[in-house]
């Protein structure tokens, strides 16, 4: 999978978009940043991103996913503010939106409180959550306190629990590629969520009605 990620990045057209927020990279699912599976960082041990499907998703259903996600990042991208929305791929080989906030807009140094122009930021991610149920969710900061005051505030604002699948702290494990040597640089802060196919997508992108 990773080096079928790799050829995807040979071919893929990139392009920034300027919203409220930053959205890097559309169009039916392009593939920017890597894979994310277990390929979070450069660490092969990483946390999965992707519903359990027992079988392969087929490349049908991979398009209607794609050209969903595209619509998701889009909304994202316009709506919250001070995130960078990529579209990556998820362990199963299938587009997933990447949101990453700087740690520095939702936390004070070492501390794990929500600061209060995170809430607002975190009330526009909410919105975009709750209008995208067949999303599952997963939350990757640097910090577990800070991985859950996220997860818990945004369930706060009426996400629902079962959306939210993945709440984790990555620790010093997982580094941004290219900042390994210093892990508590800002690009290693970072507060990333995905927002992937769920297997109930996944169930409506094989029947043909995903829209």
């Amino acid at each position: 999978m990773f080096t079928a990620g790799l050829c995807l990045l040979t071919v893929v057209s990139c392009q920034t978009k300027q919203g409220t927020g930053t959205l890097v990279g559309t169009g039916a699912g392009a593939v920017i940043g890597g894979i994310v599976g277990n390929l979070i960082g450069k660490n092969t041990k990483g946390t999965a991103i992707g519903a359990a499907v027992g079988a392969a998703v087929g490349a049908g259903a991979g398009t209607l996913i794609g050209r969903h996600m595209d619509k998701v990042a889009e909304e994202a991208a316009s709506n919250v503010n001070n995130a960078k929305v990529e579209t990556v791929t998820d362990a199963n080989g299938l587009p997933c939106v990447k949101m990453t906030f700087a740690s520095g807009l939702l936390f004070a140094t070492n501390k794990s409180d929500l600061s209060s122009g995170a809430m607002s930021d975190l009330s526009r991610t909410a919105t975009v959550l709750k209008g995208n149920t067949d999303c599952d969710v997963a939350i990757i900061p640097l910090s577990q306190r800070r991985a859950e005051s996220v997860a818990n505030y945004l369930k706060a604002q009426g996400v629902s629990y079962g959306q939210i699948r993945s709440i984790q702290g990555v620790g010093s494990s997982q580094p941004v590629p290219g900042h390994e040597n210093n892990v508590k640089d800002a690009a290693n802060r970072r507060v990333e969520v995905y927002l992937y196919a769920s297997e109930a997508m996944i169930k409506k992108a094989e029947a043909g009605t995903l829209n």
